[in-house]
């Protein structure tokens, strides 16, 4: 990284840590007196797009969207690949009214814990898999019933650019339930925001959204089935915008 883009870098940070600050103590006065939507996109939107501004100021990151046309009306299931916080951002203030898993302890930090808590996340404890499961199938699905948008990483954490995790269930498993679509999101953040370190490139960052999924029936196999084209998908996607390799051509055999 050159010196000049260690700077900005470093302006980037200083801006986003004082905003968080700034902002989440002011909402933490002011949040409780709105309504749900009008409070997230109060606390969520406005700072998660001053974050993204500051990402094209400083670090030079932008983004194209592509497919934009396939969001549906009603808010369904958001399943996409994860690789940086900047799909966070981004993700947070595209969709409105939005909800996230997140870990428990991050409600506990002042102020910025305390703002999040009226966001209605679905916090979790990663320490008991099982009910953490529970949490996300029963809170997920009431979200869903009152309107809000589900985010889901079904990779479960950060994978680094140029791969893809497993995809767990979990999200296919809250659609079929909710007898609703999920709408995968393909991206290469991680390019230009990698997961290890403070180092950030100035580029495109490639936003794919793909048409909404139904599942074929109810049930673990409609749900598995789900998640498995929703995977493929993701990963054909992630490879037409080269965050992957191509998969090997398959030569046709002629059989004498």
């Amino acid at each position: 990284m050159s010196t000049l883009q260690a700077i900005r870098t470093f302006l980037f940070y200083l801006l986003l840590g004082t905003s968080s600050l700034l902002w989440c103590t002011l909402s933490f006065f002011v949040a409780p007196f709105l309504s749900f939507r009008a409070r997230y996109h109060f606390i969520n939107v406005n700072w998660c797009r001053f974050a993204l501004l500051l990402a094209r100021v400083f670090l030079g990151i932008r983004v194209n969207i592509t497919g934009a046309q396939n969001v549906p009306a009603q808010p369904c299931v958001i399943l996409s690949n994860h690789q940086s916080t900047w799909e966070t951002f981004f993700l947070s203030a595209y969709f409105q009214p939005l909800s996230q898993v997140l870990k428990r302890e991050l409600l506990y930090v002042p102020f910025f814990g305390w703002a999040m808590a009226m966001l209605r996340p679905i916090a979790i404890d990663r320490g008991n898999p099982k009910a953490a499961l529970k949490h996300v199938a029963a809170k997920g699905h009431q979200l869903l019933k009152d309107g809000v948008w589900v985010l889901i990483f079904p990779e479960g954490t950060r994978v680094p650019y140029g791969s893809i995790g497993k995809f767990s269930r979990g999200g296919t498993a809250l659609a079929v339930n909710a007898q609703l679509p999920v709408l995968p999101i393909a991206h290469n953040a991680g390019k230009y925001w990698p997961k290890e370190g403070w180092a950030k490139r100035a580029g495109t960052i490639e936003v794919v959204i793909g048409a909404p999924m139904y599942a074929e029936g109810t049930g673990p196999r409609a749900i598995a089935d789900l998640n498995d084209r929703v995977a493929a998908w993701n990963e054909q996607t992630q490879r037409e915008m080269g965050s992957l390799p191509r998969a090997p051509a398959v030569e046709e055999q002629i059989v004498v």
